[in-house]
């Protein structure tokens, strides 16, 4: 039985505005989910569904204003839990320019690990690990300033990893990147969850990027409205499009392909197994 790295009980949020006589503004309701260590869980939704409000939950960078959230056993309005909460997720946001504070790879690396009080040795250490385990290991002594959008995240994704994290969540981390850059970032994050079983939340709103994790979280209006793997939430296109997000071009173009008549499945979503779909029902015509 794995641990339960992540549990919301009746999760709300409610933003306030300029005064008090105005209305708060409640972004997050009702959420209830549980994330288990190793998951690879990709959460999707429209602009103002509550996505990167639940991201910034997780490192306790806001606290629910109703129910309880646990991250590790521990709730997140306790603030003698927050050094550890902080410790057990690392957060990687959109902008990598934003989270580069130094002027070499292996000092910005180090930064986290220095603040916390690890000895010179240990950090000298899980720089080279963190550094490794995304593929920069001959950039350690460049300027990040002068690396690629890729690239750089890559080097976010290192200094947490330098924290030891059980937990990385990704707000929105490769919106700013190009596709070879986006591909680098998705890369890295598939050898951690595999490899190094670091359980990853990755907030998207791209859909291939969501195909790629082991389970989706669907929000609309601060709840989650779906949860299930890739297959059993991009099978139901029409809710899908209801909610105001795309699908996979595969899993649309077999859907159309069943409204027509066609006996095809509908848990089709690459464009591997659709070549070999259609080619067993030619084979068979």
């Amino acid at each position: 039985m794995k641990d339960i790295i992540v549990k919301a009980n009746d999760v709300e949020y409610a933003y306030k505005k300029n005064s008090d006589e105005t209305p708060k503004v409640l972004v997050l309701k009702e959420l209830n989910t549980e994330i288990c260590e190793g998951e690879f869980v990709a959460v999707i939704g429209r602009n103002g569904s509550g996505k990167s409000t639940f991201a910034r939950l997780l490192n306790a960078i806001l606290i629910p204003t109703r129910g309880v959230l646990y991250i590790g056993g521990k709730e997140t309005y306790t603030e003698a839990n927050l050094w550890e909460i902080r410790r057990t997720v690392g957060m990687v946001f959109q902008n990598p320019d934003n989270q580069i504070i130094a002027t070499s790879v292996e000092e910005d690396v180090a930064f986290g690990p220095e603040n916390i009080g690890i000895p010179s040795d240990e950090i000298v250490k899980r720089v080279e690990e963190a550094l490794r385990s995304v593929g920069l290991e001959e950039y350690k002594k460049a300027s990040p300033h002068h690396l690629s959008g890729g690239q750089k995240q890559r080097v976010a994704i290192a200094g947490i990893l330098a924290m030891k994290p059980k937990c990385i969540v990704l707000d929105e981390a490769t919106s700013m990147l190009d596709p070879s850059g986006r591909k680098e970032v998705l890369k890295v994050l598939r050898y951690l969850n595999e490899k190094e079983n670091i359980t990853i939340i990755h907030i998207t709103h791209y859909m291939e990027e969501a195909m790629l994790a082991k389970r989706i979280l669907v929000m609309d209006e601060g709840k989650i409205v779906m949860d299930g793997n890739p297959r059993q939430i991009f099978s139901k296109v029409e809710e899908i499009k209801a909610l105001g997000l795309d699908v996979p071009q595969v899993a649309e173009l077999f859907h159309e392909l069943k409204k027509d008549g066609y006996n095809v499945p509908d848990n089709i979503l690459t464009v591997e197994e659709a070549v070999q779909c259609l080619a067993e029902m030619i084979a068979k015509a």
